[in-house]
């Protein structure tokens, strides 16, 4: 996102939030980098959840998470 990144609205709304809210975590590092999250079962199962942030701050939606941990089926061994 680069530059480009600091004239979205969305990010500032994002920033808002989380300020808002008290956020006070580590604010150092390349500042960049966008994140993900990914729930991978087990064996063949493959990718249950793919969150790609589409810009800062974007936050994967905790129910969604949660659901897809509980299809993740034992591996026999």
């Amino acid at each position: 996102m680069m530059l480009s990144g600091f004239f979205r609205l969305g990010v500032w709304q994002n920033f808002i939030r989380a300020w808002r809210s008290g956020y006070s975590g580590n604010l150092e590092g390349e500042g960049f980098t966008l994140g993900g999250v990914y729930v991978i079962g087990a064996g063949r199962q493959g990718v249950l959840l793919e969150h790609r942030e589409k810009e800062f701050g974007d936050k994967v939606s905790l129910p969604s998470v949660l659901e897809a941990a509980e299809k993740i089926k034992p591996q026999a061994s």
